[in-house]
């Protein structure tokens, strides 16, 4: 893990002392507790010390837009005949694309291990596409991958990069309870598979603080039930999304409550967890170097029917399109879920994330990311079925402001 670019619970807290006064040189200003002044003779021994963001709409180097491909029953997985070659799907991820991009080729890599062609064509260069490609490779296949854009050109680096394995990847009854076995195996491998990227030059996987801030007691969340009946393919209420989180807890850092006298935030209540995060830059270039010096192939080429397949040298054809598949394959089982990133310039020195007032930030090595992820109180239902993937200003101004007011609000020493 490249340690100039994260914080610990221990540098964030016991150590902090060592950044605050780093950035006081520098001519930052410090986050104290909300509880306690600079002078107070009762703050803590050891007061946690950040840095603050103070994000602003006038330092917006970006915005992007994801259409995150949801299907009900979870990703398409299944095998089709399409003329003589064999179809191995792998698209529909949801939210999740990257969190279970290595655990889904798993998967699909394994039912393509049953053929006797060694020769392998992947469609799309998304997360899903390159990390299907990279499993056959290492799988012993000779693999080209065919796609109308490279990797930094896809939807994929519109996400916002996090461990968020089951993010409106199926609805519960929809998906049933065999999908939610598939789910975990996906996950821990994963999981276990990113965690080999840990440490390596450029910080292409790396953990990093993040804080959940409320101005209520956590417990205090109103209990909805969910809606009575199946919902079929298009969801209703958050209730209807699968929650399969708690069944790899185990290996997952857990949040802990920041205690009132630790907390730096201009709000009462907070959370702390390890969030895995990834890097686009470095994790993609990682990525793609490694599928060229296997003897790796791209060829730039659109597909307009599946038809198109055959015409492909390659019996066996791993498809993962991403949303893309609704139109060139005729799927109208795929469910857009609009979600939008705002960039702002890197800030190394400030390298923890927050979720507040449903907006969410994370200081990334490219960039400190901003997204609206429910500004107005519709939970997971918040871009269900919006395919805009023009940006909206509008949109990236009210989040950047929730976090505006909250460093506008939070009392500081130095500088």
């Amino acid at each position: 893990m490249d340690t100039g670019r994260t914080l610990s619970r221990r540098g964030v807290f016991a150590g902090g002392a060592a950044l605050g006064a780093a950035a006081m040189m520098a001519g930052e200003h410090i986050l104290l507790p909300h509880a306690a002044s600079a002078g107070d003779a009762r703050a803590p021994a050891h007061r946690p010390h950040l840095v603050p963001l103070h994000p602003r709409v006038d330092q917006i180097t970006d915005i992007k837009v994801c259409i995150r491909p949801f299907r009900a029953a979870g990703p398409r997985l299944d095998v089709e005949r399409i003329g003589d070659k064999t179809v191995f799907h792998n698209y529909g991820h949801g939210g999740s694309g990257w969190s279970l991009s290595w655990g889904s080729a798993n998967l699909v890599v394994g039912k393509v291990a049953a053929t006797l062609n060694r020769k392998v064509a992947v469609i799309g260069c998304g997360i899903v596409g390159l990390t299907a490609a990279l499993t056959a490779q290492r799988a012993g296949f000779d693999v080209t991958i065919y796609t109308r854009d490279l990797l930094p050109h896809t939807r994929s680096v519109r996400a916002n990069g996090s461990w968020t394995p089951a993010s409106r990847i199926a609805l519960t009854q929809t998906a049933g309870p065999a999908f939610a076995d598939q789910w975990e195996q996906m996950a821990r491998f994963s999981w276990a598979t990113y965690r080999t990227y840990l440490g390596l030059p450029g910080a292409p996987i790396m953990f990093e603080d993040n804080y959940i801030l409320s101005d209520k007691p956590f417990d205090e969340a109103p209990a909805r039930p969910a809606p009575a009946g199946a919902p079929g393919r298009m969801p209703r209420a958050t209730e209807d999304f699968a929650a399969y989180d708690s069944r790899i807890r185990d290996i997952i850092p857990a949040a802990e409550d920041v205690p009132a006298a630790e907390n730096p935030f201009a709000a009462p209540y907070a959370k702390r967890h390890s969030l895995m995060i990834y890097n686009f830059g470095a994790y993609g270039h990682l990525l793609l170097s490694e599928f060229h010096q296997a003897g790796g192939r791209i060829v730039i080429r659109s597909f307009h029917t599946p038809q198109d397949l055959t015409s492909l040298p390659e019996k066996v054809i791993i498809n993962c399109p991403g949303y893309a598949a609704r139109d060139w394959w005729r799927d109208d089982s795929l469910i857009p879920v609009r979600g939008q990133t705002a960039w702002l310039p890197p800030r190394p020195e400030a390298a923890y994330g927050l979720d507040y007032r449903g907006a969410a930030l994370l200081s990334k090595t490219d960039g400190v990311m901003i997204q609206a992820v429910d500004l107005d109180g519709l939970g997971e239902m918040t871009g269900v079925g919006n395919s805009f993937e023009h940006p909206d200003p509008a949109e990236a101004a009210r989040a950047i402001g929730v976090f505006a007011d909250l460093f506008a609000r939070m009392p500081m020493a130095g500088g």
